[in-house]
């Protein structure tokens, strides 16, 4: 299917949770409310004319000035195909989406991740911890207004 077929399946199926889709240029995608996530995601791998079947990366993007958090998940059919990528924004100051995990068990560690460098949650994740930095680390170093911290028990570090 190309990009243009994807987003009118989806449209006619999700209707209500498509805010808007791109089907031209290097990166299709559509754009999905946070609440109607899980359920999108279960129809992309789950619909035969689609099937889904592996997430390749959920992609974290801080928009502090739009006070918002972007999620892109990007997915392909491995036996049909075709790729393409679901988009969700989430506040920044709460950020909150659905695990996708039961969907596409590889978003467990992604989601991981997301979560440990974004400080986003994703909601009925099986183990939701941090991935990367220690369980005690301030902050989440990849959100754009973090500041280094300078001692973490009792290392001191040079800015």
């Amino acid at each position: 299917m190309t990009p243009s077929d994807i987003i009118a399946f989806l449209q006619q199926h999700h209707a209500e949770s498509v805010v808007s889709a791109v089907a031209d240029g290097p990166y299709p995608h559509a754009l999905v409310k946070a609440e109607g996530l899980a359920a999108v995601a279960a129809f992309l791998k789950t619909q035969p004319r689609l099937r889904f079947d592996l997430l390749r990366c959920i992609s974290a993007i801080d928009w502090p000035a739009k006070n918002n958090i972007e999620l892109a998940y990007d997915v392909i059919s491995t036996s049909l195909g075709h790729a393409f990528a679901i988009k969700v924004v989430v506040d920044r100051a709460d950020p909150r989406v659905e695990s996708v995990s039961t969907v596409w068990p590889a978003a467990e560690w992604h989601e991981r991740e997301a979560f440990d460098l974004m400080g986003v949650e994703f909601l009925h994740h099986p183990d939701l911890r941090r991935i990367l930095m220690p369980e005690d680390w301030p902050g989440h170093p990849l959100r754009k207004d973090y500041q280094d911290i300078v001692e973490y028990r009792g290392l001191k570090f040079n800015p």
